[in-house]
């Protein structure tokens, strides 16, 4: 084979072998917590968290990366999501740093002032006391801090109705506790919220 010939070989090999490098550099895990609390109503309720990040090894060029926290409130209709600095959203969520969802106009209000908490507003943080948390830095264990309430526990009526409430605020952070697990795995995936709980309410 001529001198040429194995230069455009060899190359042809590295422009295969550079995509797979890249994504095998990853390692890809989902994150679920599902924990006990109260909803606005004092009703008892499941609560549920869940994300995904992809981690680097030290010596890769790219930062750990994660998808927002979504928060579900058992037979509730209306989901929370979490964002740090690192996410897309994060510029529609500038209510404050760190890992935080703002309130929505209309929809929430603030625990104890009741004064309306729209854009602005942080309604959920997540390790509010650490300095610059990232969702790619939470460990085994978060704290979760809830600051609002729904304005309406429940939207429409009759058999057009939907719940819409969440997670009852506190002035004291949940600890909660997570799972992690490699994405894929049949232990990845968080458990169903349970809706019996929610015909025996109705």
């Amino acid at each position: 084979m001529k001198p040429n010939q194995l230069f455009r070989l060899s190359r042809r090999v590295m422009a295969m072998m550079i995509p797979l490098a890249v994504s095998g550099c990853a390692a890809y895990y989902s994150h679920y917590a599902v924990f006990p609390a109260e909803n606005s109503q004092r009703e008892a309720r499941q609560v549920k968290l869940t994300w995904q990040t992809a981690e680097y090894p030290d010596w890769w060029i790219a930062d750990n990366k994660s998808t927002p926290i979504t928060i579900e409130t058992q037979c509730s209709t209306r989901k929370w999501r979490l964002v740090d600095d690192s996410h897309e959203e994060a510029g529609q969520a500038d209510c404050a740093d760190g890992i935080r969802a703002c309130g929505v106009k209309g929809k929430d209000v603030l625990v104890g002032s009741g004064e309306p908490a729209g854009p602005g507003t942080r309604c959920m943080a997540i390790n509010p006391g650490s300095p610059d948390p990232r969702i790619t830095d939470i460990e085994s264990s978060l704290n979760l801090l809830v600051s609002c309430e729904p304005v309406k526990t429940v939207r429409g009526s009759g058999d057009d109705s939907e719940n819409i409430d969440y997670i009852r605020a506190s002035s004291v952070p949940y600890i909660v506790y997570s799972r992690k697990s490699p994405r894929g795995s049949l232990i990845a995936r968080p458990p169903e919220l349970d809706d019996a709980v929610c015909e025996d309410d109705g």
